[in-house]
């Protein structure tokens, strides 16, 4: 698991190989990853937007941004979690994942937190941030 807190928000990150999805005679790649979002802070917060750069085995970034997180902006009272499954599909065997939320707080302001860089790696593969 790959784990960052930033304002007292931990946000934690446990990626898997969806071999069922992948196809790698096609150069198909495909990762989930299960995210879950802990408030420890002491004041309520909502999670507005994303911004995701998915780095693959070759070096190609791709930079995603969007509001909120599968389809859901939520809101977390101090002590909450929020929890999520995505997924994504890359054309080699390994790659990596790092990004940001965009949250705001009760008194409206807007702040960033990190979500910590993660390894995308078969299950046969050797661990490790490229």
């Amino acid at each position: 698991m790959y784990s960052a807190v930033t304002r007292n928000i931990a946000v934690n990150v446990e990626p898997f190989y969806l071999e069922d999805q992948s196809e790698p005679a096609e150069s198909r790649y495909v990762w989930a990853y299960r995210i879950t979002i802990d408030n420890q802070s002491d004041e309520w917060v909502k999670l507005l937007a994303r911004y995701w750069q998915i780095t693959d085995g070759g070096g190609r970034v791709e930079e995603v941004s969007g509001e909120g997180v599968v389809g859901d902006q939520p809101e977390l009272d101090p002590g909450d979690s929020y929890q999520y499954t995505s997924g994504c599909p890359l054309s080699t065997p390994s790659g990596f994942m790092v990004g940001r939320y965009t949250m705001q707080n009760g008194k409206g302001e807007m702040f960033e937190i990190d979500i910590p860089a993660f390894s995308l790696d078969l299950p046969s593969g050797k661990r490790s941030l490229n």
